[in-house]
């Protein structure tokens, strides 16, 4: 088949289809690309003419890696990182004659470092494999020719193979529908996209099309934005300041060790003899001391190296896989329902979640069920149902007043049907006004779940006429229906209905429309969608009851209800005609504005419409999420929804969820001001968008005001319409509307776009600089998802695309405030309070590293052995800081939900501040201070034996890293609020093992144990001064730390450390210590942290 040049063509967009087979033709190579349609050789996959168009195969693989790149893109990946990027310079720089140490000593740690992080990439690349494998070998019937369907993986599937899918089974592929039990037209609209999955028939066959990297839902896919926590991004800083401080010391270090060479035979003297600067090479020659400064700068920066903490990248990683597994196994999350746990997708952000200052939440399916029950209806002006809401429960309650007995709901209905009428029920339809518009249907084709009250179920109830045939004909997905009246009435009539047209919903519509023909050939146009799209469509002979229904729709949404309006309009042969003609045309067109153009033609078609009435439905709230949302604003969280719904809708739903609540404060900014909606009559475009602009920027002036010069007043709420909110997010105007939401507890943005969503989450992350969590269940949360520092997914009833989007799974929205209360708070406790350590053990380490050189007069001479520097970050204080990292904890998980202001810490960042990082070096300054001069003062020039030995800087070097040993774990000891055995067997059994190394290693060939050799069992075992002088200058390093932490705990004791407090004595359960407690003020602490 050969077609003339087109407009560019979106590969993932069926253009055309052909079956059977085609004749070589010249032009072949092009057919497929850009301009041309896709041929498809049905039953003939594997025919010369379909091999030349080299379609691509349907293996698909989410792997990060291959067996062939791992090797240089992990390896990439790694030294990506500032700091390993740094250790391998001084590798390098190991191996020429300026290193201080050996090079295999050097190389070492950054070995085991790196292998260690590409064997976790490794094993999740490994698990990411096993899911495409298990995608690909799923099995799908295929046709072998003679009507006979054999089993083939999904992977062996070609274009143009003829598959048969079952109910419940996912398409292998996008197929083209050729066959159901339904009869469809052949169109672009029959195309089944790859992963979805077939319901409601028992199966159907269709032809491949797109395979593989073709598919739509493969084209459409997006690498999902990267997300760095805010720790992780300080805590860069913080290496590039001790960086600089690396420098800094190196570089007066050399500048002094210059100005002493240069001196060191001045006047024919040789100060620093040892060093013989006579027969000295460059490095100590005071003839070219400039250069050998110039190389002792070098020979310093590597050997300060140990300033900075070469395990703390792998360390934190670790630390995070296992707070993940955490979440994942927590029982509290697990909704045995749906039998859905927690799934954290991924392990970046774990501490994030102690910090969340912001969440924006999703309305339906998120707050509640997603399961719609049918529950009130106004038919021509009159309202009809009875049942009671749980929004009117609320507010009933609220008031004090009790429901009427007619409005209780008495007895149990079918799901999704929850109507209450006397008036239209059991036939009594026939003595209401408009009763032509009432009937009873009938469904020839067992399909149910089309008819919400039908013979099926038994229920004697009425809908509307037209109602019925917008749902249920929509709801058929285009079949040709059969309505009739009930068999107890005098009327006896069916009519057949075939549906021409679907004018589908979207968004930016927010309304839908089909079009039948009836048995008489009538043409029907039957609308529904959204009241502020609706009423504008309606013709002048048409708004009959408008008013009427208006106010039955307000009604509805103040009980918090979601409301449709429906409408009709007869079509004559020629309008129809024309309107098909030009609507066909631009459907099959592949140019970028196509959808914009269906949406253009629909509208001119979708006018003059007779006003029926308005459905309304209930979806119920999720169980717990008003107390979740009461926890979650006790904890300090502001929570903005960003809904859908009716201004008067999601106002009484924000009562009943306890997002608003008695008391607070509403800013309403809406545009339903008089002056408005005369000019929205009189149609003026631009004098609409000027007035509108100008009220919206009045009333978010007049609510700033409110919110910054009220102090009577404790909280407040801003709601904001879709409207409204167009202008709010304008550039001239955004940063003033985000000063009022962020003054208020509460936000409310209601008939908000995905897209207004997503510009409301930037807005809040970028405009307040702290974190922002989205949460929401169905695809047009994936922008806010994906705009949030978190995006948390719901696994609800309208698919996986949220929970595909986001960084966190869960099942319901109540599990959020454990998910935040708890692990947020201790992962962020506990990864804070490890990279504070990390930093303090490798600022004591260094420091003494640094001291011993300036003693030594900056000579580059280490005071340790090798394998003594090497191993420290690696073997002998990694372990309990890992531990620290994964089992600590300052509170119960009990008494995080019963304090909830505690997770104001991590809001604050109180345990992560400057002030805390700066505080911890600090006392790792003083620790390599207090252990330095300890053992030199000591050890020097006293015998150190009862021989008369003194100590040589063999001794010297492994009795200050013993000392330092005994310091940093026994320091962590200090610091751990929630021993465990891994933490007792990690902390003591690093001391042991050092001793043991140091033993062993003793031993070994002095070519390999250099200074160490039989220095335990020669020198410092038999010495009584090794043992005084590790007790007592371990007991001085931590004297500071352990004074600092009393005086704190007795006079300005943090909020944590008073929960613990009342906890350990028992008091969590008295009244008067609770209230203490909880209404302390997390920023009285903020100078004790």
């Amino acid at each position: 088949m050969k077609t003339g040049r087109r407009r560019k063509l979106h590969f993932s967009k069926i253009y055309s289809f052909r079956c059977g087979r085609s004749s070589f033709e010249d032009d072949h190579s092009q057919i497929g690309g850009p301009g041309f349609s896709r041929v498809v050789h049905c039953n003939e996959p594997g025919s010369f003419e379909a091999a030349i168009h080299n379609y691509v195969g349907n293996y698909v693989r989410s792997t990060k890696y291959t067996a062939a790149s791992f090797f240089p893109k992990a390896l990439f990946e790694q030294f990506r990182r500032v700091a390993n990027f740094y250790f391998l310079v001084i590798g390098i720089l190991a191996f020429t004659p300026l290193a201080p140490y050996s090079s295999v000593s050097a190389i070492l740690p950054l070995v085991v470092v790196i292998a260690g992080t590409m064997v976790k990439e490794g094993i999740e690349d490994c698990r990411r494999k096993q899911q495409d494998i298990e995608v690909n070998n799923r099995k799908i019937k295929v046709h072998r020719g003679n009507v006979v369907f054999e089993h083939t993986e999904w992977k062996n599937l070609r274009v143009g193979d003829i598959v048969k899918v079952e109910k419940d089974e996912f398409f292998p592929a996008d197929l083209l529908l050729l066959s159901s039990k339904q009869q469809h037209p052949l169109s672009p609209q029959q195309l089944l996209l790859r992963d979805s999955k077939l319901r409601n028939t028992d199966h159907i066959y269709g032809a491949v099309i797109f395979t593989g990297y073709d598919t739509k839902v493969i084209q459409n896919s997006t690498d999902p934005p990267s997300k760095r926590s805010k720790i992780e991004r300080k805590m860069d800083k913080i290496i590039y300041v001790l960086f600089g401080v690396l420098f800094t010391i190196a570089f007066i270090g050399s500048i002094y060790f210059g100005i002493t060479t240069s001196d060191d035979q001045k006047d024919g003297t040789m100060k620093r003899w040892y060093l013989r600067p006579d027969k000295s090479t460059i490095f100590f020659d005071p003839k070219r001391a400039p250069a050998a400064a110039i190389y002792h700068f070098l020979t310093a920066v590597m050997l300060y190296s140990y300033l900075i903490p070469i395990s703390l990248y792998v360390s934190i990683e670790i630390v995070k896989i296992f707070q993940s597994i955490f979440i994942n196994q927590d029982i509290h999350m697990y909704y045995e329902e749906t039998d859905q746990p927690a799934h954290a997708r991924t392990s970046n952000l774990t501490e994030e979640l102690g910090q969340v200052d912001t969440i924006l939440s999703d309305k339906t399916g998120t707050l509640t069920c997603n399961s719609m029950e049918f529950i009130k209806c106004s038919v021509a002006g009159t309202a009809y149902g009875h049942a009671v809401t749980e929004v009117e429960k609320d507010v009933a309650s609220r008031k004090g007043s009790p429901l009427p007995n007619e409005m209780v709901n008495g007895k149990d209905h079918v799901k999704g049907f929850n109507f209450e009428d006397k008036k239209i029920m059991n036939g009594n339809w026939v003595n209401e006004p408009h009763s032509e518009f009432v009937i009873q249907p009938y469904l020839k084709k067992k399909a149910p779940k089309l008819c919400s009250s039908c013979s099926f179920c038994n229920i004697p109830c009425l809908m509307p006429w037209s109602l019925l045939c917008v749902e249920r004909t929509l709801s058929a997905g285009g079949e040709a229906l059969e309505y009739g009246y009930p068999a107890n009435t005098s009327i006896s009539q069916f009519q057949l209905y075939n549906v021409l047209n679907v004018l589908e919903f979207n968004s930016s519509r927010k309304r839908m429309s089909v079009i039948v023909r009836d048995e008489d050939g009538k043409l029907f146009l039957l609308c529904k969608g959204a009241d502020s799209v609706m009423f504008e469509r309606l013709a002048e002979n048409g708004r009959e009851s408008e008013e009427e229904t208006r106010e039955h729709v307000n009604e509805y949404a103040d009980a918090g209800l979601r409301t449709l309006i429906l409408a009709y309009r007869e079509l004559n042969e020629e309008e129809y005609k024309e309107f098909n003609e030009k609507f066909a045309e631009v459907r099959n067109s592949v140019s970028a504005d196509r959808e914009a153009l269906i949406d253009e033609e629909a509208e001119k078609i979708e006018k003059d419409l007779i006003l029926l009435g308005a459905t309304a439905v209930e979806d119920k709230l999720q169980n717990g999420v008003p107390e979740c949302i009461d926890k979650l604003a006790q904890a300090g969280i502001k929570i903005w929804v960003l809904t859908g719904d009716k201004m008067e809708t999601a106002i009484n739903i924000s009562f009943a969820c306890s997002l608003l609540r008695q008391g607070m404060k509403q800013i309403i900014i809406n545009l339903e001001t008089p002056e408005i909606k005369a000019l929205e009559k009189a149609g003026e475009k631009d004098a609409i968008a000027k007035a509108s602009k100008e009220s919206v920027f009045r009333q978010i002036s007049e609510g700033k005001a409110q919110v910054t010069s009220s102090r009577e007043i404790k909280s407040f709420a801003l709601i904001i319409d879709g409207k409204s909110l167009v202008y709010a997010l304008e550039d001239g105007m955004k940063k003033h509307f985000l000063e009022v939401a962020v003054g208020c507890a509460s936000v409310i943005c209601c008939r908000s776009s995905p897209k207004q969503k997503a510009l409301v989450t930037r807005l809040a992350k970028a405009g307040t600089g702290k974190t922002t969590l989205a949460i929401g269940d169905g695809a047009n949360d994936v922008g806010m998802l994906q705009e949030a520092d978190i995006g948390v997914g719901i696994s609800g009833v309208e698919g996986m695309q949220a929970v595909m989007s986001s960084d966190i799974a869960i099942a319901q929205f109540r599990f959020l405030e454990r998910l935040l209360l708890v692990h947020g708070h201790w992962c962020y406790r506990r990864i804070s309070s490890m990279i504070c350590y990390f930093f303090y053990k490798n600022v004591t380490f260094g420091a003494t590293v640094f001291l011993y050189e300036a003693h030594a007069s900056f000579s580059g001479q280490p005071a340790y052995n090798d394998w003594f520097l090497s191993f420290y970050n690696v073997f002998f204080t990694s372990l309990p800081v890992v531990a620290l990292g994964v089992f600590d904890q300052d509170v119960s998980a009990r008494l995080c939900l019963k304090f909830p202001l505690l997770y104001q810490e991590g809001v604050q960042n109180i345990l992560f501040s400057w002030r805390r990082i700066l505080g911890w070096m600090f006392n790792g300054l003083c620790s390599a201070v207090v252990i330095f001069f300890f053992c030199t003062k000591a050890l020097d020039p006293q015998a150190f034996n009862s021989s008369g030995k003194i100590a040589g800087f063999q001794i010297m070097g492994a009795t200050m890293y013993t000392c330092v040993i005994w310091v940093v774990n026994c320091q962590m000891a200090l610091a751990v609020s929630y021993f465990t055995l891994v933490q007792h067997l990690v902390v003591w059994g690093s001391i042991a093992f050092w001793y043991l190394f140091l033993l062993g290693y003793g031993y070994m060939p002095t070519s390999v144990a250099a200074t160490a050799y039989k220095v335990v069992i020669e020198c410092l075992a038999p010495a009584p001064s090794f043992w005084l002088v590790t007790l007592f200058a371990v007991i001085s390093a931590l004297i500071p730390y352990y004074s600092y932490s009393a005086i704190q705990m007795r006079f300005f004791p943090m909020y944590h450390e008073k929960i613990r407090w009342i906890g350990l004595e028992g008091q969590s359960n008295d009244p008067e210590n609770y209230n203490m407690v909880r209404q302390r003020s997390i920023g009285d602490n903020k100078t004790c942290g």
